[in-house]
């Protein structure tokens, strides 16, 4: 049934009670009239006041049958709005917006109509006892509930969506507001402090962009990231595609426009030959192409320029969740995008790389989130967010979270067997420990005893600690002297290499002193253990060589300095790699590398103790701009021609 039609049907319905309102009224003038007629004998036999009764009586006559006409007329729409719904199913039919309106529209006429009636037989409707529901309330509710199972059905016509479903929560279920690390930022400074901090940074974060960019545009808000306003209008450029459905996980991939594949290619030819430059070009024709972007963060870094470096990966951000596909919820944990395609890899570099910032920035509550949806996006983890989770969960206490994170995330080897987990469970067993004041949970392992089985498992980490915290006291000279504690190799490739990442990761959480005396009272009581037996020591063993069987190093993708709190630069000399002699132009894909001659010069207020090199190409960026003659500043660059020229002269 359409929603023309419906709409006739109630007009019609309208009608017939707007007749038989104005019939009552026909009724009641005849009733006054004979009650006032000279001719009637019995009118003076009555009380004057009974004619007021009487009137109440007639009102409650009607007031029933409009009752009765308005239940019915409900009951009428019910059944249509029902019948409408199944139609909407099984066939395309118009939104249901259009028939909320159209019974919206009926009841505005049908209020006026109960305006009338009520200034006759207000006394009346409160005698019945029956209080008036608003139509449009019923009817809001009935349109939105047919909204509802409209767009259920729609999603489960598409191909591939039929077991598309709601899952329980995930132990790795991300809290969106823990992903601003501005909000974490007031939480560890006060509000106060970083609004100041704001404002004093005001004039170097309000860059604009410049030439024809400039203008105001609607900038979309992401929860990854918070996007700037100065930022360019997000192009489109990228999108994502569901794939399948299996074991209750939903699997997407990135997928890129015509317009894209040909900026691919300008950066892969300016990466060929070195050229930052022709990175810089690509960004200022394709503002958001994610590798120009990571390379352009990777540069920044290296020379120093940590806010830049942040800013070119936030756009990563920004641009990959505007492409995410209406169906990816990666927050809830039941969506993967796998690393193997090509297309996704820039999104996990992305965020391994912004985890890590704000990490530095003493955000780790925020960081510990970006890890999970790290591990959440894939299985396999190919970024190792793994051996990031215990240390950003220690920093952030969230230790109940992590103890049960280790008990419910299903892997092929129990997370207790590796070195980070195996040190850091102890740590949290310690600190909840303390927290406990009722005592500690029997049912569980002590911290003494777990830190026992993680130096029988993994000695060679305390003697790694030792050297990198630094832990100089006798003491500890004195346990390193033991043989079970004096080698820092296990024999393993894969042991090895965990070892190396957990030690570079987490060795500032052992500078506290309650945990130095932890770790130190752990070690004396292995001693004294191998002592008395020394078969612990082998059947130890034989769990290691079980637990890694293979003689290779399987996490070698891993890079140690990936996972250190120290940032890598490079000296000035070094710096040549990155780029090819910028006085030669080279032309790339169609684009030329080099900015258009008379472009605007950084000026010295804006570039002063800054790495030069860094601010040459930040001025290539297509959203910086240093202001030039219009704003009151010198074009330095005219003032060192002319200079030079009065020199030759």
């Amino acid at each position: 049934m359409s929603a023309r039609l419906l709409k006739k049907v109630l007009k019609e319905q309208e009608q017939k009670k707007q007749h038989v309102i104005e019939e009552d009224e026909q009724d009641e003038l005849l009733n006054d009239d004979e009650s006032v007629s000279p001719d009637s004998g019995a009118g003076s036999s009555k009380n004057p006041f009974d004619l007021l009764n009487e009137g109440d009586d007639a009102d409650e006559d009607n007031a029933d049958q409009y009752w009765e006409m308005d239940e019915f007329r409900l009951a009428y729409d019910r059944f249509r709005l029902q019948v409408y719904a199944d139609e909407t199913s099984t066939q395309k039919q118009e939104q249901p917006r259009s028939v909320k309106n159209a019974l919206n529209s009926a009841s505005t006429s049908n209020n006026k109509s109960k305006k009338k009636k009520q200034k006759k037989g207000k006394e009346g409707y409160l005698s019945t006892g029956k209080r008036e529901t608003p139509l449009d309330v019923n009817l809001e509710a009935l349109a939105l509930d047919i909204e509802s199972s409209s767009q259920q059905s729609g999603l489960n016509k598409q191909p591939g969506f039929e077991n598309f479903k709601q899952s329980k929560p995930s132990v790795l279920h991300v809290d969106p507001k823990y992903l601003n690390v501005e909000n974490e930022l007031r939480r560890i400074f006060g509000s106060k402090v970083v609004k100041s901090f704001e404002k004093s940074n005001q004039s170097s974060s309000s860059r604009q962009v410049r030439g024809g960019r400039r203008g105001n545009h609607h900038i979309r808000k992401t929860v990854l990231i918070s996007p700037s306003d100065h930022w360019p209008r997000w192009d489109g450029s990228l999108s994502m595609e569901f794939l399948e459905t299996k074991d209750g996980y939903h699997y997407f991939r990135y997928t890129h426009s015509s317009s894209y594949d040909q900026a691919q290619r300008a950066f892969e030819a300016a990466q060929a030959i070195h050229d930052l430059n022709g990175v810089a070009s690509v960004l200022m024709y394709h503002p958001y192409h994610l590798d120009s972007l990571i390379t352009m963060a990777d540069y920044f870094k290296f020379v120093g320029e940590h806010q830049m470096s942040a800013d070119a990966i936030a756009k990563c951000l920004y641009a990959m969740e505007c492409a995410w596909h209406p169906m990816f919820t990666p927050l809830q944990g039941n969506c993967q995008l796998k690393f193997s395609h090509d297309s996704n890899k820039p999104l996990f570099k992305a965020l391994f790389t912004h985890m890590k910032n704000m990490d530095r920035r003493g955000c780790h509550r925020s960081a510990l989130e970006v890890c999970k949806l790290l591990l959440a996006l894939d299985s396999d983890d190919p970024m190792g967010a793994m051996f990031c989770l215990d240390y950003f969960a220690l920093r952030a206490g969230e230790y109940a979270w992590l103890e049960q994170f280790s008990e419910d995330y299903r892997t092929d080897t129990s997370l207790w067997l590796l070195p980070s987990f195996s040190y850091s469970l102890a740590v949290c067993r310690f600190y909840l420990e303390q927290e406990e004041s009722s005592g500690a949970d029997t049912a569980k392992a002590s911290s003494a005893d777990l830190m026992n089985q993680a130096l029988m498992l993994h000695p060679p980490v305390l003697m790694k600690l030792v050297a990198k915290v630094p832990l100089k006291d006798q003491a500890w000279t004195n346990i390193l002297k033991n043989s079970y504690f004096h080698s820092d190799q296990i024999g393993i490739p894969s042991v090895d290499h965990l070892i190396n990442i957990y030690v570079e990761q987490n060795y500032l959480i052992w500078r506290l002193p309650d945990l130095q005396k932890l770790l130190r009272d752990g070690a004396s009581h292995v001693i004294q253990t191998l002592e008395h037996n020394k078969n612990d020591a082998k059947d130890w063993t034989c769990v290691r060589k079980e637990a890694f069987p293979s003689n290779k190093n399987e996490y070698g993708h891993l890079l140690v300095q990936d996972f250190s709190d120290t940032v890598q630069t490079l000296p000035p000399d070094n710096l040549q790699n990155f780029m090819v002699d910028m006085r030669d132009p080279a032309h790339l894909g169609g684009h030329v590398a080099n900015p258009p001659a008379g472009g605007q010069a950084p000026a010295l207020r804006d570039v002063a103790n800054r790495n030069p090199l860094a601010v040459l190409f930040e001025s290539l960026l297509p959203w910086v701009n240093y202001g030039g003659p219009e704003d009151g500043i010198v074009d330095e660059n005219r003032v060192n021609e002319q200079g030079q020229g009065n020199e030759d002269l």
